[in-house]
């Protein structure tokens, strides 16, 4: 009998066939995402009763859906943010929780300096203008020279940092672990997270979500921005009170946002949609074809791997 793998991420195998093909090449039976966008957990649910093994994107995945999956043998994350799985009930079933960690690290850092630059210069703004015959002058802010904030210093971070380096930024970062030999070979000054927030002209968040984590950005840290703040999240939507984020927009508490990741896709607040100091993103940081590529071969030799 043919082992049976669902494939949830809407990009699964778009550049490149070989990783669907050396799925095929292992006998897999394979059901693809029927919708085209991320599922819901009632979607998901009828699709978990006979699979052996999923490839994950950022599709539910708690108890209440995995207990309707009594043959799966093994989780492969497409990607490296696992808020969407209840490990704790995957580690107790004995399923293996597999990630592609640093398959999508340079797209992402990539992302996060288009957003920083977008924000500073109103790239969208213009272009609007601009298609509207107004060719009237957008004042704008710099970035070159400015102080950088990481709020997270793991893979993508640490690529930010690197492409900082050409902007001849300085940069500060904060994470619970430190490594510090890279941190001095690269300039970059370990500080408190208030210290950042305070003294940082672009902050970029690199974080995992969880309990932790959770809206680490509020009111209180947006009151301690400058007013030229930049702030950008390709990480995870929670990192950021959402709330907290519109009014620091509305009233101009900071210079702008860019945010390709929300705790809803699409966001429900309608005000994302309106204002004009904000970049929004459908959670693509890590959509390049290159990335694409190299997920989905880390992600099918993890199942392969387990199965």
């Amino acid at each position: 009998m043919n082992r049976k793998v669902l494939i949830t991420p809407r990009s699964f195998g778009k550049s490149s066939s070989e990783p669907l093909d050396r799925l095929k090449d292992q006998g897999y039976e394979i059901v693809m995402n029927p919708y085209g966008r991320i599922m819901s957990k009632s979607e998901m649910i009828p699709l978990m009763h006979d699979i052996d093994g999923i490839i994950l994107g950022v599709d539910p995945l708690d108890k209440e859906v995995l207990q309707h999956a009594p043959n799966l043998k093994v989780i492969s994350k497409y990607g490296v943010g696992t808020d969407n799985i209840d490990l704790d009930y995957a580690r107790e079933r004995g399923i293996p929780v597999t990630v592609t960690a640093g398959a999508n690290k340079e797209a992402v850092a990539d992302y996060a300096m288009a957003l920083m630059l977008g924000v500073a210069r109103r790239v969208p703004m213009i272009d609007k203008a601009c298609k509207k015959s107004n060719w009237g002058k957008t004042t704008t802010i710099d970035m070159w020279g400015k102080t950088l904030g990481l709020i997270g210093l793991g893979h993508i971070g640490k690529g930010v940092a690197i492409r900082a380096n050409g902007f001849h930024m300085k940069v500060l970062a904060y994470d619970a672990i430190k490594d510090e030999a890279y941190a001095k070979q690269h300039q970059i000054q370990y500080v408190s997270l208030e210290t950042l927030i305070r003294e940082s002209d672009f902050i970029s968040m690199h974080l995992p979500l969880n309990e932790n984590t959770r809206h680490i950005i509020s009111y209180p840290q947006f009151e301690m921005m400058k007013k030229t703040a930049v702030l950008v999240n390709t990480a995870r939507g929670g990192l950021i009170d959402e709330e907290a984020l519109v009014h620091a927009l509305q009233e101009n508490k900071i210079w702008g946002a860019g945010i390709d990741v929300f705790e809803q896709e699409p966001p429900s607040h309608k005000l994302f949609f309106e204002l004009d100091n904000i970049i929004i993103g459908s959670h693509c940081a890590a959509s390049t074809y290159e990335a694409i590529h190299e997920m989905g071969m880390m992600a099918t030799a993890n199942l392969i791997h387990y199965l």
